[in-house]
């Protein structure tokens, strides 16, 4: 999904709050497209030769890159929204009855069939700035829930 003004959008707005709005049940699969795409992500995952396939050992992968990132400012907390979307693509894809819900201020988290939620994109932020938790790890935990 090519959208031209997304990426000067995404230059005005402020990072550290990324918000998600929809009508319908009818949407979710629109929400989910969108969500996978980890624009940032991928390409800095393609450029280190990382193939994210949107499997677990995806993330086992994003774990081992040296984490460059952390030098530019700018895009460090985009980069930790793009892995944290893209963590929560792996586990929609993954672990039977997840799905992505919208909490009442537009953050997208992940609700797993027991109820569940978890901020994909909070632990992707910390990912990106400390590595800690890993990405693998944190698919782990969720997938055995």
């Amino acid at each position: 999904m090519n959208i031209s003004f997304l990426g000067n959008w995404r230059k005005k707005r402020d990072p550290a709050r990324v918000a998600v709005f929809s009508d319908s049940e009818s949407d979710r699969e629109g929400l989910a497209e969108l969500l996978s795409e980890c624009e940032l992500l991928r390409s800095q995952a393609y450029r280190a030769g990382i193939e994210l396939d949107d499997s677990p050992a995806s993330l086992e992968a994003l774990d081992q890159l040296l984490p460059r990132w952390r030098d530019d400012e700018e895009s460090l907390p985009w980069l930790g929204n793009d892995a944290g979307l893209y963590l929560g693509t792996v586990i929609l894809r993954t672990v039977p009855g997840a799905t992505w819900q919208l909490w009442p201020n537009g953050q997208p988290v992940v609700r797993l069939e027991s109820g569940r939620e978890i901020d994909v994109v909070a632990a992707g932020r910390e990912w990106a700035t400390s590595g800690v938790p890993e990405l693998s790890q944190l698919y782990g935990e969720v997938s055995e829930a």
